[in-house]
């Protein structure tokens, strides 16, 4: 483990550039791919407002209110609420990349209606997340620049105990991942079973939420990489003293 972490404070920065790079691309993809999708109608004529609603009726979720929300791809599910929230991009268009954006977003109402484990699980973890996401860095440099303060010994302590909030970050997103993954499951399915989309439609609304997908995928390798490179910073400290 310790050549691991020298191995990782030498080329830490390096991974956490490319996987910013990664991150930055994924997210370019998700926009091209909506942009592209964005021009294929469905042949149903149905909304991505109207689509949210069906999806939920088909898994027997009712009550839950679609709304519009302004800006570009801000669509979202707020279980405070109990409210889906479509951007202007896809709350009122027909396309193919809107309909899928919608359906996935209805599949995380329907995640919530059906109590879905990993979902529960995110949404507890989320206040002690931000919580620790913010005090980690702080903790950090406190705990390294009394580190080298001999009187006091409970430096490295503070900073590793800062490099572990950090950690809660990670597991929000390794909970956050396979909730969009079923997010995205659910909504196909339902698209399929509905005939939301037929024949190539799907290929344009799986492809759009494959790529948005990948940005979680992207955030997750982010997060981890510099929750590794903090923990090496901090071990490698250690070792010099």
């Amino acid at each position: 483990m310790g050549e691991f972490l020298y191995f990782f404070e030498v080329f830490g920065y390096l991974f956490v550039v490319l996987a910013s790079i990664g991150s930055m691309i994924a997210a370019s993809l998700v926009n091209s791919t909506f942009r592209k999708y964005s021009a294929q109608i469905s042949s149903m004529g149905i909304t991505g407002a109207e689509a949210a609603r069906r999806v939920m009726e088909q898994n027997g979720v009712f009550g839950v209110r679609v709304e519009r929300v302004s800006g570009n791809l801000t669509d979202h599910y707020d279980p405070r609420d109990n409210t889906v929230y479509l951007s202007d991009s896809v709350y009122d268009s027909k396309s193919t990349a809107a309909i899928g954006v919608a359906s996935h977003e209805a599949g995380h109402a329907v995640q919530h209606a059906k109590n879905y484990v990993p979902v529960r699980i995110r949404t507890a973890i989320v206040p002690i997340a931000n919580i620790g996401t913010k005090l980690s860095v702080p903790m950090i440099l406190i705990g390294l620049l009394l580190s080298g303060v001999a009187a006091f010994p409970y430096g490295y302590p503070i900073a590793m105990a800062g490099v572990l909030f950090f950690g809660l970050s990670v597991v929000f997103q390794l909970v956050t991942l396979p909730t969009e993954l079923d997010a995205s499951h659910r909504a196909m399915s339902a698209i399929r079973e509905g005939n939301l989309l037929v024949g190539e439609e799907l290929v344009g609304a799986r492809k759009t939420l494959t790529a948005a997908a990948m940005t979680y995928v992207a955030a997750l390798a982010y997060t981890l990489l510099q929750f590794l490179r903090l923990l090496a910073l901090v071990s490698g400290g250690r070792r010099r003293r």
